[in-house]
């Protein structure tokens, strides 16, 4: 392939260099940084774009860094290592900016700086390691090759003490995958992801003899074709059935399979920030769409419980979440019990593009949150919406290009209009990053103003 010397001038949607050939297409070159003139091999060449492997840096700018992984360039995941963390803070908030105005097709979206994680490593909760007969670590860059490590940097050291551990034992097991679960006290759930059956008690009983903290051992006997590292059903091998996880002072029971954020401190200011947003007060009626375990609806309880407190009336149930997994509905049930919220909340099993509007022509709600998985709200919800708005729509996204798509579909109706979004870094290292943003319904008067929590300590400009 012919090489080229290039101009980085901007960053891509994985936080990758962008400059342009002498032909004007611009070519993508991971590792390059913006201000950077490097060298760079073609490995990709169409029509309107290119794609490039970075030989080497002719002019560095003075915000890369050496990468602090032994890893990095092999394995698929972290994107930002040879950069300072403020540098990776302001792509990822151009990211952000970026899909909104090109893809939402907003003129000059209010875009707040991103909020830094407390942790840049060791901030993961969960763990999925692969497995490939004697190797165990990771995924190599574009493939599914298994790259061989005893750590990853952005893991919990207790996952990385664990794969150390029983990486010898497993060689003649079919483990395809190591999953572990790691909460705040310390404690791991481990799971041992099998393409076929096979006993493991006597490595289970091995591992919690020799890892204290090892409190739990599951088995996942996996799909034929597994969509994920957890695609199959789990049963409990020894020790605890849960986890006990505290988020935002409420506690939350993880089983292997339940949705929790993989970042707890960083989920805090999440979900602090989407609260913001909702300005709930005593009366608040709110819908969860997409609510999973229920975690966001639990924090919006609690926050009309103590407005509520003040002496203002509420709506009783004030909180009702909808979600299509029956799993993730018992457990937010659960959750509600446990923290003594379940007057105050409702969880529907069922599809949001009909919940929604039957609940709504019951009684309207004030604020819709949404968290859908990364493929974006489905179509009917987003016309659901449309058709009954609520005061406000907060939206929390785990992909920028999708958020876009939804927010001009809301704003094109007319019916509601962008106020402002925040980035939230919950991923460090990692080309993801999470976005918080809020519409208002249009005939709510519209003021845009520079968005800031009550705490907002954590956010302050550098």
């Amino acid at each position: 392939m012919d090489s080229a010397e290039i101009i980085i001038s901007g960053s891509g949607s994985e936080l990758q260099g962008v400059g342009r050939l002498e032909d004007g297409r611009a070519v993508f070159v991971p590792g390059a940084l913006p201000g950077e003139r490097v060298r760079a091999e073609i490995t990709r060449s169409r029509d309107r774009f290119a794609e490039a492997r970075l030989i080497s840096v002719t002019w560095p700018s003075p915000e890369r860094v050496t990468p602090d992984c032994p890893h990095y360039g092999v394995c698929g995941g972290c994107r930002a290592r040879h950069m300072t963390y403020e540098c990776e803070l302001r792509l990822k908030r151009e990211k952000v900016l970026s899909a909104l105005t090109r893809i939402g097709g907003l003129g000059c979206p209010l875009v707040a700086d991103t909020l830094p994680s407390p942790l840049t490593r060791g901030y993961r909760n969960k763990a999925e390691f692969a497995c490939d007969g004697a190797r165990a670590g990771v995924f190599a860059e574009g493939s599914r090759s298994v790259c061989d490590t005893n750590e990853c940097l952005l893991q919990h050291d207790r996952a990385n003490a664990l794969l150390r551990f029983i990486k010898p034992k497993i060689g003649r097991l079919p483990v395809k995958y190591i999953v572990t679960r790691t909460n705040s006290a310390g404690e791991l759930m481990l799971t041992l992801s099998l393409s076929s059956a096979a006993d493991v008690r006597a490595l289970a009983d091995e591992t919690l003899r020799a890892l204290p903290f090892v409190v739990s051992v599951y088995t996942c006997r996996l799909s034929p074709r597994p969509a994920h590292a957890l695609d199959g059903e789990c049963t409990l091998v020894r020790g605890k059935r849960t986890l006990i996880e505290k988020l935002c002072g409420l506690a939350f029971e993880i089983g292997p399979r339940a949705f929790f954020q993989v970042n707890t401190l960083q989920a805090e200011r999440l979900y602090e920030t989407a609260l913001g947003f909702a300005e709930l007060s005593g009366g608040a009626r709110v819908c969860d769409i997409y609510c999973g375990a229920g975690t966001i609806s639990l924090c919006a309880a609690r926050a009309i419980q103590h407005a509520t407190s003040s002496g203002a009336a509420h709506a009783v149930p004030a909180v009702t979440g909808i979600e299509l997994v029956p799993e993730a509905i018992e457990n937010a049930r659960q959750n509600a019990r446990a923290n003594g919220l379940n007057y105050m909340t409702e969880f529907i099993c069922g599809d949001a593009a009909e919940e929604y509007p039957r609940l709504s022509a019951q009684r309207p709600f004030d604020t819709v949150i949404t968290d859908p998985p990364r493929a974006g709200m489905d179509r009917r919800v987003i016309e659901a919406l449309i058709k009954t708005p609520p005061e406000r729509v907060v939206y929390v996204s785990c992909d920028p290009a999708t958020l876009a798509r939804d927010v001009k579909l809301l704003c094109e109706s007319r019916r509601f209009r962008f106020d402002r979004a925040v980035p939230v870094d919950m991923f460090p290292g990692t080309g993801h990053v999470e976005t918080v943003c809020c519409l208002y319904h249009q005939k709510k008067d519209f003021i845009s103003v520079p968005y800031e929590p009550k705490d907002a300590s954590y956010i302050k400009q550098r």
